[in-house]
């Protein structure tokens, strides 16, 4: 199965970086789009991130209290 990825988004329009508060998936679970996965801290406070796309989280690639610039690799999907 192809993997694709799953990046920060921008979550405001002067948003540079977030920093990830908490995954709400592990490796393994089944999201469908739409589904909160993660929540990022922003300048504004804390947004819920959700997936775009139904898919398998493969691999998380980035911690909690990690700070991570808008457009790096979250979490690898297939």
């Amino acid at each position: 199965m192809p993997m694709s990825e799953f990046r920060m988004p921008s979550l405001g329009a002067d948003m540079s970086a977030g920093t990830l508060v908490e995954w709400r998936v592990k490796p393994g679970d089944h999201v469908t789009r739409g589904m909160v996965v993660a929540e990022v801290e922003t300048d504004k406070g804390i947004v819920e991130v959700e997936i775009f796309e139904d898919a398998v989280i493969d691999q998380i690639l980035v911690q909690p209290a990690q700070k991570v610039p808008v457009g790096e690799v979250l979490a690898l999907l297939r």
